[in-house]
């Protein structure tokens, strides 16, 4: 091994050296190494590169910054916490804040979605989330339910149960074969009948009924659980349908399949509420989260279960292991610490609120760029936004790219999904700041073939 590098060397000189042993996760590594995008700073709206270019984040980061960048109530209470206790792990035993930030986290769920199993990442959380899915049946009698019904273009995560119940092609291809007795729903996206729809679509409740005409093929007694995002994040901002997640409940309570909502992008404020399911107005029996809940400062993930789920966990002996699964960094310290701030500056900014009131004028700048060049759709819901583009013949993905690009030497960080560009600003956002990013958007769209 070599000699450790002196200090503030990987800040000060990027050789090609250095950056060679780096492995960036969904990158093409080595034309990124070429002309790499290096952030320094971060502050509030903006991000600062290694030039010293302000960027306007038009992302939260990656869907997760919701507060904005380097709330210092967060920063000191990770300090703190680093001082005072750094770890302890929570295999029969834990430290205060752990059950402080569930307790907190409780607190504003929909429902009776009242205890919370920590984890690291939205990964780990729909790991784990499927995991109890199963075993929840089990506890039950019911060990047969082992199917799990995914969704098409959803996104669940790079772990094997996610990436099992996801439905992104390309995320999938290569890691083949996935979970069995796992099963799909087509998505709700039916541009015909809802293109460039403000918030949830007015078509579409009756796609849910696909879900019920899967007992056909496969008896209802084999199937353990649902998997889906409220609204579709990474799949290109689809919101629902209305009626279309109430339908999704109503099958499940029918054939006691359990209904697990993805909220790792629309947790904590991103729709104006602090789950999406409260502002959807469909409460599921688990939740996954991460992203937000943490404003992204330390790692973190959650499942919150419903009173149903945990009693049949809890109906055994009271010396008995409810679970046998978790994780060494399981409610870190840093993380609870860095959560329960979060959820005080969510208070102190009246965060949803300001989210509900932004949302406002975001829909009507995002529906101002109809009928500029390349635009086929454009979709809203809360601070989420998607504008896709017409493809180019034969070279599928090369517009969203190329406004990716021009929006960034512009000073707007967005993000494209092949020919879909899609935004999640953090919640703290201006009415100036939308308009400079959908003017920028506007601006590229003209100056592309």
């Amino acid at each position: 091994m070599n000699d450790a590098p002196a200090p503030n060397t990987l800040s000060n000189s990027l050789t090609p050296e250095m950056m060679e042993a780096l492995w960036l996760p969904f990158t093409a590594n080595r034309k990124f190494k070429r002309s790499p995008r290096v952030f320094d700073g971060a502050q509030g709206m903006y991000y600062t590169t290694r030039e010293g270019r302000q960027i306007l984040d038009g992302m939260a980061g990656l869907w997760c910054v919701n507060a904005g960048h380097g709330q210092r109530k967060i920063v000191e209470a990770i300090k703190a916490q680093a001082e005072q206790l750094d770890f302890v792990s929570s295999f029969s035993m834990t430290h205060s804040l752990a059950f402080e930030f569930a307790h907190a986290i409780a607190q504003v769920t929909p429902g009776d979605l009242n205890h919370v199993f920590f984890a690291n990442s939205g990964s780990e959380a729909v790991d784990t989330a499927l995991k109890m899915a199963r075993a929840y049946h089990v506890a039950r009698g019911e060990a047969g339910r082992t199917r799990l019904i995914g969704r098409s273009r959803s996104y669940h995560g790079m772990g094997w149960g996610g990436l099992s119940v996801a439905g992104m092609a390309r995320h999938r291809k290569d890691f083949g074969p996935l979970l069995p007795e796992v099963s799909h729903l087509n998505h709700h996206y039916v541009p015909q009948k809802n293109a460039f729809s403000r918030g949830r679509p007015a078509w579409g409740a009756q796609l849910a009924n696909e879900l019920e005409q899967m007992t056909v093929v496969h008896d209802p007694s084999t199937i353990a659980a649902v998997i889906v995002e409220p609204v579709v994040g990474s799949g290109g901002v689809l919101p629902p349908p209305v009626g279309y997640l109430e339908r999704l409940r109503e099958i499940c309570d029918k054939y006691g399949f359990l209904l697990i909502f993805d909220e790792v992008i629309t947790g904590f404020g991103r729709l104006g509420t602090a789950f999406g399911s409260e502002m959807l107005g469909v409460t599921p029996d688990i939740i996954t989260c991460a992203k937000g809940m943490t404003n992204a400062a330390v790692p973190m993930g959650g499942v919150i279960v419903n009173q149903k789920v945990w009693d049949a966990f809890t109906s055994g002996p009271e010396e008995t292991i409810e679970l046998f699964h978790g994780y060494t960094y399981s409610a870190h310290p840093l993380a609870c610490a860095a959560g329960l701030a979060t959820l005080e500056v969510h208070r102190d900014l009246d965060l949803y609120a300001r989210t509900r009131r932004a949302a406002q004028r975001w829909e009507e700048a995002a529906h101002a760029l109809k009928g500029e060049p390349h635009v086929f759709d454009i979709r809203n819901i809360g601070l989420l936004a998607a504008i896709q583009l017409d493809p180019r013949p034969g070279a599928i993905g090369t517009r969203g790219a190329e406004v990716n690009e021009l929006c960034y030497e512009a000073g707007i960080l967005i993000r494209n999904t092949v020919d879909t560009l899609v935004l999640s600003p953090p919640l703290i956002i201006e009415d100036a700041e939308i308009d400079r990013i959908f003017d920028t958007i506007r601006t590229a769209l003209k100056k592309i073939a």
